[in-house]
C-alpha cells in the first residue's frame, strides 16, 4: 500500500465550489452549507486500507459535531472504472454500513479533488465561518498497523476551535493514505 500525504493547501484559501451528487441522488452543493460556523470537506473512498482504519471514527466524529452544528461532507473522487469497490452503489452500502450521517458525495469528474488539491484518501480540509480554510491535515497519528489508537485527536482539535471561535493550531501535520485513483491522464499537476 503506497503512502501519499496531503498537499497542505495553503491555509486562508477559499473553499472551492462543489455541487455533486449524494448517494441517495440528491445533489449537494458548497452553499448548502452556508449557516454553519465550520464546514469540515473530507476527500475518502471504500477500498482504501487508511480510511477503513479510521471509519468508525470519521462517522462518531460525523455523528458528534454535526449534533454541535459544524457541517460535514465527504467526497470520492476515485476512478470508479479500474476501483469499482468505489462506485457510487458502493458508496451507498458504505454509507449505511458504516453509520454515516453526513452526505457522501460522488465526484465523477474529479474537478472537485483537483480544485482542493486533495491528494489522499483520507485528505481533510477544515473552514471556518468565512469559508476560508484554516485546517488541512492528518485526523490523528494513527496508521495502519502502527498502534497508535485512532481518536481523531488531531482534527477533533481543530474543528473544536472554529466553533469555539478560537484560532486553530498553526501546526498541522499532513494527513496520509492511498493516492486518489485519477483516471488515465486526469491527475493534477504538481
Amino acid at each position: 500500500m503506497a503512502l501519499t500525504p496531503s498537499t497542505m493547501l495553503a491555509l486562508g484559501t477559499p473553499a472551492p465550489a462543489f455541487s455533486l451528487p449524494d448517494t441517495d441522488g440528491r445533489t449537494v452543493a458548497l452553499s448548502d452549507f452556508g449557516q454553519h460556523r465550520a464546514l469540515l470537506v473530507m476527500f475518502i473512498c471504500n477500498h482504501c486500507p487508511y480510511v477503513k482504519h479510521v471509519r468508525d471514527e470519521l462517522a462518531r466524529l460525523g455523528r458528534d459535531y454535526q449534533a454541535r452544528g459544524a457541517a460535514i461532507v465527504a467526497i470520492s473522487s476515485n476512478d470508479v472504472d479500474a476501483f469499482p469497490d468505489d462506485a457510487p452503489d458502493k458508496m451507498a452500502e458504505e454509507k449505511r454500513a458504516v453509520g454515516y450521517t453526513f452526505p457522501y458525495l460522488f465526484d465523477a469528474t474529479q474537478g472537485v479533488a483537483r480544485a482542493y488539491r486533495a491528494a489522499c484518501t483520507p485528505d481533510f480540509f477544515l473552514f471556518g465561518p468565512e469559508r476560508r480554510l484554516v485546517y488541512r491535515g492528518q485526523l490523528d497519528g494513527s496508521r495502519p498497523g502502527n498502534g497508535v489508537p485512532v481518536s481523531g485527536a488531531d482534527l477533533r482539535a481543530a474543528v473544536d476551535a472554529v466553533l469555539e471561535g478560537r484560532p486553530v493550531a498553526a501546526d498541522q501535520k499532513p494527513s496520509m493514505g492511498c493516492n486518489i485513483k485519477w483516471k488515465p491522464g486526469g491527475a493534477p499537476a504538481a
